[in-house]
C-alpha cells in the first residue's frame, strides 16, 4: 500500500459527525422494504402525481409481482429487466424482482432497437416488464432475446382518479399513439400479474455473493457493459450515502425523485437512500421544470439529487420565484461538472446547499462528496467517503502521484463492482490488484480533497500538449452569454487533434466566434483555446443530462 493511502489524507477533513469507517448490514436490499412494511406499515413510502402508497401498500405488491415471477419459473440468478420511467410500478418491481432471487436489468426506456437488441441478448433476460409505448419496440426485437415473458403496464395504473381516466387521451394527444397490445400467455397486463394467488417463496440469497443487479455503462465511450453489482454494493453506497448526510432528520426527509431510477445515480441517492432511510420519495416520471417546481411546493421537498443540467434548467425557468422552495435543505449533484455560477445560483434561490460528488456505475455509483455542511474547494468533487480508498496513479512515472500532480483516479472499497457480466477481459483490465481503474484523470490537493480534470479518454492531445476539456469548458460557463457548452478533440492534420467547442447561448445571435476566442485568450494558454466554434440550440445528453461527447465527435467524423 503506498504513502497517501495509507495516511487517507481526507479523512482529517470529515466533521466529528462522520466516522472513518462504518458497519454495513449484512443484508438483502429488500429486506429494508419488508422491515419498513413491518415497522412502520401506514408511513407513506412514495407519492406519484397525487397517488400515495405506503410501506405496507408497496411491499405487499412487491411481494405479489415476486411470487408472480417464480410462478412463471424465474429462479435465483435469473435477470429480470426492467424498463419503466419512474412510477411506483419501478419500485414495485425491482425490490419484488430481488425478492424473488432475481438479478434486476435496468433498461433505459428510450432505447431503440438495436439497443435494447444488445442489452438483453448479453444479459440473457427472460422476463421484461416494460410501459405500453415501449412495448412495440420489445416485440420487435424480442424474438431475437431470451424474453420469455413481457409483462406490460401503463402510468394510468397507479395514478389516482380522475387522472387514470383521463391520461389515456392525454397520452394519445401528446404521443399520437394508441398502442394496442394483445395479452395472451407470455403477455401479461401488470395489474393481473400481482393478482397471483401465488405465495412467494423466500429466495435464498446472499448479499455479499449474490448479484443484485446488472447496470449497464451509459454507452458515452464505448459500447455499454453490464456492471455485476451484488446486495452488499449497494447497501454499503446507499450506507455511505445516509451517513454523508449526518445533518439530516432520519426517516423524516422528502427526496425528489426526478433522475430516473433505471440509471444508477437516481437509483442509489433516490429509490435505495428513500427506502433505507424510511424517507418518502416524491417520484416524477420525467424532468419538467414547472412540474419539478410545483412538486417542490407542494410537498415540502427537503433533498433534491439531479444533474448539472436540471439546476440550470430550473433557474432559467421564468416563473422559478412564483414557487416557494425554502424547504430545500439538500441538493446532491452528479453525473456531470457541476458549475460554480449554477451552484451559487441556486443555493441563492433556495437557500439549501447544492454540493456536488462523483462517481461512476462501477462503484454502485458514488466514491467521493464535498462536504454539505462545511469547507468546498471550487471545483472539487470532494472527499473520499468512508472506507473508500483513493490512489492517483502518475501517468509519467505510473506510481502513486504527489499531490498535485494529475494521474488516474484508481478506486477500492464496498461498493465497487464484481467484474463485468461475461466479460472477463475488460474485468481483468478494469480491475487490477483490488483497485477499480476509472478513467478519469484527476489529482488530490495536500488537505485530501480531490479534482478531475477529465476523463483519460476524452483528453485531447494537440502538438504534444495534453488539453483537458473541462478546463476549457469552466472558462466557457464564465462568459455570461453562455447557457452551456462542451469541449472536444477533433482531427487535425497538423496538430493531430485540436479543440472544438459547441456552445448553447442564452439569445440566439448574441455571441460571436471572435468574441468568445478573445475571452478564451484571456484565461487559456494559447494552445488550449478552441480552433474551432459551433453555436447550437441544445446538445445531445444522456437521460440523466451527461453531454454525449462521442455523439459529437462522431457526427464530426461523418461531416468530414
Amino acid at each position: 500500500m503506498t504513502t497517501a493511502v495509507k495516511q487517507r489524507p481526507w479523512i482529517d477533513q470529515y466533521p466529528p459527525e462522520i466516522p472513518k469507517t462504518l458497519d454495513y448490514d449484512n443484508k438483502t436490499l429488500h429486506t429494508y422494504l419488508a422491515e419498513g412494511a413491518a415497522e412502520e406499515p401506514d408511513k407513506v413510502l412514495l407519492t406519484f402525481m397525487g397517488k400515495k402508497m405506503t410501506f405496507k401498500e408497496v411491499y405487499e405488491a412487491a411481494a405479489a409481482f415476486a411470487a408472480g415471477l417464480q410462478e412463471l419459473g424465474v429462479k435465483k440468478g435469473d435477470r429480470v429487466a426492467i424498463i419503466l420511467a419512474n412510477t411506483p410500478q419501478s419500485v414495485i418491481s425491482y425490490y419484488g424482482s430481488m425478492m424473488a432471487g432475481a438479478v434486476v436489468v435496468q433498461t433505459n426506456p428510450l432505447y431503440v432497437e438495436r439497443e435494447l437488441e444488445h442489452q438483453m441478448v448479453d444479459a440473457g433476460a427472460e422476463v421484461m416488464i416494460c410501459l405500453d409505448l415501449v412495448y412495440p419496440r420489445v416485440q420487435a426485437v424480442r424474438q431475437k432475446t431470451n424474453l420469455r415473458h413481457v409483462i406490460v403496464t401503463k402510468i394510468k395504473d397507479y395514478l389516482p382518479f380522475p387522472k387514470n381516466m383521463v391520461y389515456p387521451f392525454i397520452q394519445l394527444k401528446n404521443t399520437g399513439k394508441h398502442v394496442k397490445i394483445e395479452y395472451d400467455a407470455s403477455t401479461h397486463a401488470f395489474l393481473d400479474f400481482i393478482k397471483t394467488t401465488r405465495q412467494l417463496e423466500e429466495a435464498d440469497v446472499d448479499p455479499e455473493k449474490d448479484l443484485a443487479l446488472l447496470q449497464y455503462t451509459g454507452g458515452t465511450t464505448g459500447a455499454a457493459k453490464g456492471v455485476m453489482l451484488t446486495h452488499k454494493n449497494l447497501v454499503a453506497n446507499t450506507t455511505q450515502c445516509i451517513r454523508w448526510m449526518y445533518n439530516m432528520d432520519h426517516g423524516q426527509e422528502v427526496l425528489l425523485c426526478a433522475l430516473p431510477f433505471f440509471h444508477v445515480y437516481g437509483m442509489t441517492v433516490g429509490m435505495n437512500f428513500s427506502v433505507m432511510d424510511r424517507s418518502k420519495m416524491v417520484i416524477l416520471p420525467k424532468f419538467d421544470t414547472k412540474q419539478v417546481l410545483k412538486a417542490i411546493q407542494q410537498e415540502k421537498v427537503s433533498i433534491f439529487p439531479g444533474a448539472p443540467t436540471m439546476y440550470i434548467g430550473l433557474l432559467h425557468d421564468p416563473d422559478i420565484h412564483k414557487y416557494d422552495l425554502s424547504s430545500i435543505d439538500v441538493c446532491i449533484s452528479g453525473s456531470a461538472p457541476l458549475p460554480l455560477e449554477v451552484q451559487q445560483q441556486f443555493e441563492k434561490v433556495t437557500g439549501g446547499k447544492l454540493s456536488e460528488g462523483f462517481g461512476l456505475t462501477e462503484a454502485s455509483p458514488v466514491t467521493h462528496f464535498n462536504l454539505m455542511w462545511g469547507r468546498r474547494p471550487s471545483g472539487s468533487i470532494g472527499l473520499p467517503w468512508p472506507d473508500t480508498d483513493v490512489m492517483i496513479l502518475s501517468a509519467e512515472t505510473d506510481e502513486e502521484a504527489v499531490p498535485g500532480e494529475v494521474g488516474e483516479l484508481l478506486i477500492r472499497g464496498p461498493q465497487v463492482m464484481q467484474g463485468y457480466w461475461n466479460r472477463p477481459e475488460d474485468t481483468a483490465q478494469t480491475i487490477q490488484n483490488g483497485w477499480l481503474y476509472t478513467g478519469d484523470m484527476g489529482y488530490m490537493d495536500e488537505e485530501g480533497f480531490f479534482y478531475i480534470v477529465d476523463r483519460k479518454k476524452d483528453m485531447i492531445i494537440a502538438g504534444g500538449f495534453n488539453i483537458y476539456p473541462r478546463e476549457i469548458e469552466e472558462v466557457l460557463f464564465e462568459h455570461e452569454g453562455i447557457k452551456e457548452a462542451v469541449a472536444v478533440g477533433i482531427p487535425d492534420p497538423y496538430r493531430g487533434e485540436t479543440v472544438k467547442a459547441f456552445v448553447v447561448p442564452h439569445e440566439e445571435g448574441g455571441l460571436t466566434e471572435k468574441e468568445l476566442d478573445a475571452f478564451c485568450r484571456t484565461r487559456l494558454a494559447a494552445y488550449k483555446v478552441p480552433k474551432h466554434w459551433e453555436f447550437r440550440g441544445e446538445l445531445p445528453k444522456t437521460m440523466v443530462g451527461k453531454v454525449l461527447r462521442r455523439a459529437l465527435q462522431e457526427e464530426e467524423k461523418a461531416s468530414n
